[in-house]
């Protein structure tokens, strides 16, 4: 008995899928470890370890459609490793800086108004 070419192209789309989904369980499963081990972790390196994960998760998923999960993964982890930690370091300086205007608003408050 053939098979017909639309069979087996379904049956590949079927294998295909089965495997996103292992990639992209494996992927939640991995982020919410990340997320709940980052106790001790300053906001920055949370955010890094975070983008990292998601980065990765999202990476196998398009690598995987494309053929190559891990090297998807890798390349997106890098990526959400990069973006996680620039965003984390922004948020650091935004802080900083709201603090010092704080911290100078009150040192101007308690001035005494001279006339």
């Amino acid at each position: 008995m053939r098979e017909t070419v639309l069979e087996v192209s379904t049956r590949g789309k079927e294998t295909q899928l089965r495997h996103l989904k292992r990639i992209m369980l494996a992927g939640l499963v991995a982020s919410v470890v990340a997320i709940g081990g980052c106790a001790g972790m300053t906001e920055t390196e949370q955010r890094t370890l975070t983008g990292g994960a998601a980065g990765a998760a999202a990476g196998a998923g398009i690598g995987a459609l494309a053929g190559n999960a891990g090297l998807g993964a890798a390349i997106g982890g890098g990526a959400g490793l990069a973006g996680g930690f620039l965003l984390g370091r922004h948020h650091d300086a935004t802080r900083a800086a709201y603090e010092r205007g704080v911290a100078d608003g009150m040192r101007q408050a308690q001035q005494p108004v001279s006339r």
